[in-house]
């Protein structure tokens, strides 16, 4: 029996290698088909909104609110640059979920104005539409990224551990995410 061994070095480039660097990057799914939001209609009903709750949430932790299906909710950093992860659950069944892999095939890796949050499977269905952004001037950068992204999952420091090779257990109390929903 002989066993094939794998090469150390790189593989020597295709004469075409250039051709497809230079190729636009395609969404998995063609979305010129998908139904499209009445973004006028939307912020004809956000014009006359009127605020009904505030959750303030603390760096590292995480709230839980809800959201009516037909009502608005607004994401706002109040205290410099942050990252906040968004979870969403349909109340009614937990099994649906915000599934950030389907957006991503749907919408790219970043969602901006007119793009959904789609939910888990069989469901299939927008969860939330993003309506306003009011960090929309940053556009697409020369990497094609923007703000908001729909890469992975959220943070938590088991990754975090993982990626700096730390190999701190998290104290209980650290990890919010896990009751976040429950509550």
């Amino acid at each position: 029996m002989s066993v094939a061994t794998l090469p150390n070095t790189p593989l020597a480039a295709p004469d075409d290698a250039a051709a497809r660097r230079a190729v636009t990057p395609v969404i998995c799914y063609p979305n010129e088909t998908l139904p499209q939001p009445d973004l006028a209609l939307y912020q004809a009903a956000r014009d006359g909104a009127v605020k009904t709750d505030e959750v303030l949430v603390n760096p590292r932790d995480a709230a839980c609110f809800t959201v009516p299906a037909g009502h608005f909710f607004r994401i706002s950093s109040v205290q410099g640059s942050q990252v906040g992860d968004l979870n969403l659950w349909n109340k009614e069944d937990l099994s649906e979920r915000f599934f950030s892999g389907k957006t991503r095939a749907l919408h790219g890796t970043h969602v901006t104005v007119g793009e959904r949050l789609w939910s888990s499977l069989p469901s299939l269905r927008p969860m939330a539409t993003i309506i306003g952004d009011t960090l929309g001037w940053y556009g697409i950068d020369e990497f094609g990224g923007s703000v908001h992204d729909v890469i992975g999952t959220r943070c938590d420091p088991y990754t975090g551990n993982l990626v700096n090779a730390v190999s701190k257990i998290p104290k209980s109390g650290e990890v919010k995410f896990p009751t976040f929903w429950s509550r």
